[in-house]
């Protein structure tokens, strides 16, 4: 069940790529970046307030597609409807993961070592076991290259290393002093899940996702509107410059950045678009969108699917982070859909919980 984790190290081995193969002038800008809840029942009103939490009430919209930057698993776009339900303002910081880890003892994915046994059930038959030294307690660090290279090879950019966690963004050395309200990192989908039931909450449904940063906008582009991202007033917290040798910092962040930096958009919800990407609920499907015109409450497909790299069951990942550039990646779409597996915990990786009572 390791396989993100360590699917970086196998192509480095490899010497093999990840360019998306639908679309060939567009590169993912992932190697690819557990219960299910409930229905959300129909509301007429909001129930009593929650803290930090924006209520949505609901309603039927456009899925899918909306710019000529989308990819094919963006595609049909589709009408769903969605019940009311209340989303966190902001991402899950680390103020409030430390008090769930305070509370439970919980430890995190990448604060345990992998366990090949799992992790070669998700990789293609005949795989070789990794060197022990990568079967370490460890986690993916942004580490830029310093001159211009080949957007295909994103192990230029990534480093697999030891000791990194949600205390330890950048690895040992590295800290939380100051960074009380930044978005938790390196949070697989496992450990989301887990801060979401001690809460009382869940993750959002894809569907949820996408009709929470639309803002209330029809058939835009952001959650801002269709005004392009190097365009007015700094938006979010994105890559601005050439990616990923040289970040201008004109946003004032290079990493991440304290959660509602930025405005929010027309419900309320801040960091929709940018600086870390965010857990769904469901499994991701490159074909899902075809089968679910029409749909109340979507809950995602029953099976993962990734053509990609099919032996790995994942989820869905939205709203971009810190790292996302046209030039690479447009995750700040509100439409734009990626995937990584359960176990993945990266730098630019973390979530934000909802609630149906």
């Amino acid at each position: 069940m390791k396989w993100k984790r360590l699917a970086f190290f196998l192509l480095l081995a490899t010497g093999g790529c990840h360019e998306n193969t639908q679309q060939k002038t567009a590169i993912s800008c992932e190697s690819n970046i557990p219960s299910r809840f409930a229905a959300a029942f129909p509301r007429t009103a909001a129930p009593a307030a929650h803290p930090r939490m924006i209520w949505i009430s609901g309603g039927v919209f456009s899925m899918g597609a909306d710019s000529k930057e989308a990819q094919s698993d963006e595609y049909p776009k589709h009408t769903v409807t969605v019940a009311g339900f209340w989303m966190d303002k902001t991402e899950v910081t680390n103020t409030l993961f430390a008090a769930f880890v305070n509370a439970t003892g919980y430890i995190t994915t990448a604060e345990k070592k992998p366990d090949w046994n799992q992790l070669k059930k998700q990789l293609p038959p005949g795989t070789a076991k990794p060197d022990e030294s990568l079967l370490v307690a460890a986690s993916l660090v942004f580490s830029p290259p310093e001159h211009p290279i080949d957007l295909n090879d994103y192990s230029q950019w990534w480093v697999w290393e030891k000791g990194a966690s949600w205390k330890h963004p950048q690895g040992p050395g590295s800290d939380l002093k100051g960074k009380e309200n930044y978005p938790v990192v390196h949070i697989s989908w496992y450990d989301a899940v887990a801060y979401c039931k001690w809460a009382g909450k869940s993750l959002p449904t894809e569907a949820e996702w996408e009709f929470a940063a639309r803002g209330g906008l029809k058939d835009n582009v952001y959650p801002w509107g269709n005004e392009g991202v190097d365009t007015g007033k700094i938006k979010g917290n994105f890559w601005d410059g050439h990616f990923p040798d040289k970040n201008t910092e004109a946003d004032h962040y290079y990493h991440t950045a304290p959660v509602a930096s930025f405005a929010p958009n027309g419900y309320g919800l801040y960091d929709m678009a940018g600086n870390v990407w965010e857990w769904c609920a469901d499994y991701y499907n490159n074909n899902y969108y075809s089968q679910s015109n029409g749909s109340t409450d979507p809950k995602g497909p029953v099976k993962s699917y990734d053509p990609d790299e099919p032996f790995a069951a994942k989820r869905v990942i939205r709203g971009g982070s810190f790292l996302c550039n046209d030039s690479y990646c447009s995750g700040y779409r509100v439409s734009r859909r990626m995937k990584s597996t359960e176990d993945s915990g990266m730098e630019h990786v973390g979530f934000r919980c909802v609630t149906h009572r």
